[in-house]
């Protein structure tokens, strides 16, 4: 690959340029296109007849992420809507700065999207998703969903865990690179916007192997009565609350058992307790389980107690009943029980002990790009030389 970027105006013509065609067969040039949803225009590039492909990026933006209970029995940051139309605001200056022209945001009712546009310094091209919005997680189901359709390349979200489960159900084809607005982020990250719109501009023309830069991240399935119903992309919490209530998970006391698809010792909340346990990555191929032990009830002489941030602002030693790694594919059943089963830190839907619940860990979720490893492997391309 050669070029890299040409000052305010993104990368060189050749790292633009997608696929060889030929324009003496018009059958053979109306195959191509067809191929290429964002395609541009053909023309002439060193002799050679190409297809101009202008890579297509979307985001979507939770104006609702770090707004939860967890602000009022915790310290949980607020993230307020101005910083996260900064945000915004600086992953379209990095998209820009990559070469990207075209970028497709979902609306929501604090227009995060259309407010960060709003810069003398941006010339990209924002297109709002042309969908009827209901101001929750459906939304971002549905956006996700129409940006797959779409054909976009790399897809930026503001956001949590539950955010980022939205987009999961919505789509697990498109890259992400998730920054961390919300509470107990375990999925994503907290990464400047100007470096994440790089790393995903980087991506989405296709100038990094994504085999390289990017890992499919893992998901927990869970299954009543051997049905699929739904799944985490971090923890999946069975509660002894019976009712959803304010769905947020923020009292270990209700918690009875965790299924985790990441334990890592610099995390929170959940996810935070299982790496006392054991430390798994999202690179790992296996998950974590543990019991939370209670009091009144029977101990084992195996029950140990942890000490772990489960809360921003709250470290607690949390009592474990039992634990144990669990290998990619191994289908677990729970106790039968009355209980809420949470996904990803939120009360989801209740069981009773007439049905049968059981989870399984897969690594089938959307490839999650490494900030990092994207950025290093693009400075040793030269992709940052003009």
């Amino acid at each position: 690959m050669s070029g890299g970027l040409l000052g305010k105006g993104g990368f060189a013509f050749d790292s633009l340029v997608s696929h060889r065609v030929s324009v003496d067969s018009d059958t053979e040039r109306g195959y191509n296109l067809a191929h290429y949803s964002n395609c541009q225009f053909i023309t002439r590039y060193m002799g050679q007849w190409r297809i101009l492909v202008l890579a297509l990026v979307g985001i979507i933006a939770n104006p609702a992420a770090s707004k939860d209970i967890r602000r009022l029995v915790a310290q949980g940051r607020v993230v307020p809507d101005w910083e996260k139309v900064n945000i915004v605001r600086r992953v379209l200056l990095g998209l820009e700065a990559a070469g990207i022209q075209r970028v497709a945001a979902m609306p929501d009712s604090s227009h995060l999207a259309e407010r960060a546009r709003e810069d003398p310094q941006l010339s990209l091209d924002l297109e709002m998703i042309q969908m009827t919005t209901f101001h929750g997680e459906g939304d971002t189901v549905r956006a996700a969903e129409m940006m797959g359709d779409m054909g976009v390349d790399c897809l930026v979200t503001l956001g949590g865990d539950g955010t980022n489960r939205a987009v999961a159900t919505g789509c697990r084809s498109i890259p992400l690179v998730p920054i961390s607005t919300g509470t107990n982020n375990v999925f994503p990250t907290m990464v400047e916007g100007t470096l994440a719109g790089l790393a995903a501009g980087l991506a989405a023309q296709g100038n990094l192997d994504l085999d390289e830069v990017a890992i499919v991240s893992k998901l927990v399935e869970v299954y009543v009565d051997e049905k699929y119903r739904d799944m985490a992309l971090v923890d999946v919490a069975i509660s002894r609350e019976r009712y959803v209530a304010t769905r947020a998970i923020w009292d270990l006391g209700t918690v009875d058992e965790v299924f985790l698809t990441r334990a890592e010792p610099s995390s929170i909340g959940l996810s935070s307790v299982g790496a006392r346990l054991q430390s798994i990555g999202m690179a790992d191929d296996a998950g974590l389980q543990y019991s939370v032990s209670h009091s009144g009830e029977e101990s084992s002489d195996a029950e140990q107690r942890v000490l772990a941030p489960i809360a921003p602002g709250v470290v607690s030693w949390v009592p474990i009943q039992q634990w144990s790694v669990v290998e990619l594919g191994e289908r677990v059943v729970a106790e039968p029980r009355h209980c809420t089963v949470a996904l990803d830190g939120e009360r989801s839907f209740s069981v009773t002990p007439r049905e049968q619940l059981s989870v399984e860990i897969r690594r089938n979720g959307p490839p999650v790009i490494q900030v990092d490893a994207a950025l290093s492997l693009a400075a040793e391309l030269g992709l940052f030389r003009s």
